[in-house]
């Protein structure tokens, strides 16, 4: 019987790319965004089971609750939906992006991970081992001007992260976080920069084979079908051109020989 997987954030970037990937390897998964049109695109194309929900409202994430435990056992939670918005500094930010920031990576996280636990604990007695998994970033363990608002959410996910690891210590649920860098996707900083695409295309300038969402989600597949006994706490995944958030090489990497 195949595994089954809640993937959220899944209409587009690194988490369309991981439904694409466990579907691959055989997982049933249930793709969960905002965008019915982008879920039902990719339930024609992979077969996942698409669940149209705002995760930071819960009562769509009782919703969500309610499907995923109709359907049986959880093996596992991808925790990805989240995002970034602006790039100005923290006196001069507007805290409405600060609030909407926390809410689509720190309580949206929190509802869901609330929410399907219970699944996800039956996943594990079903099948001796469930995961936790939730994508963070690099911007939660490092900051840089002009993260700020995001730094501030991201810490805050990863604190998150590492306090469910302790609580649900002797329990065989585990609890992963993974913590990309620079990827280049479709939306990420076109959503950061409202929309324009000069900016958002200006963060990748340059930047030889910054990642790509397969990426991170080949990362993701292959953590989530180790051996029940093994447990890749936190993973950090960068392009080789991106020595830390604030310094990124943007021209050819070559050997000083």
């Amino acid at each position: 019987m195949a595994k089954r997987v809640v993937v959220t954030g899944a209409s587009s970037g690194i988490g369309a790319a991981t439904a694409r990937g466990l579907r691959a390897a055989g997982w049933d998964v249930v793709a969960v965004a905002r965008r019915r049109d982008r879920l039902e695109a990719l339930a024609e194309e992979t077969g996942v089971d698409p669940f149209a929900a705002d995760l930071t409202v819960s009562d769509d994430v009782e919703r969500l609750r309610e499907h995923v435990e109709a359907g049986g056992p959880l093996h596992a939670l991808v925790n990805n939906a989240g995002g970034a918005l602006g790039l100005a500094s923290v006196i001069d930010s507007d805290v409405e992006d600060w609030r909407r920031m926390y809410e689509i990576n720190v309580l949206a996280t929190k509802l869901v991970t609330s929410a399907l636990i219970t699944s996800l604990r039956r996943g594990a007695a079903d099948a001796g081992v469930a995961d936790l998994l939730t994508v963070t970033s690099i911007a939660g363990h490092v900051t840089y001007e002009g993260g700020g608002g995001y730094n501030a959410a991201k810490f805050a996910e990863r604190a998150m992260v590492e306090v469910l690891r302790l609580e649900l210590a002797g329990e065989p649920i585990r609890v992963v976080e993974i913590a990309p860098g620079m990827v280049k996707t479709e939306e990420f900083s076109l959503v950061r920069f409202g929309g324009d695409r000069a900016k958002a295309d200006a963060v990748y300038d340059n930047v030889p084979h910054p990642l790509v969402a397969e990426d991170v989600a080949d990362a993701i597949v292959h953590t989530l079908q180790l051996p029940a006994h093994v447990n890749l706490d936190s993973v950090t995944i960068k392009p080789v051109a991106q020595a830390a958030p604030h310094k990124v090489i943007r021209s050819e990497l070559s050997p000083r020989l």
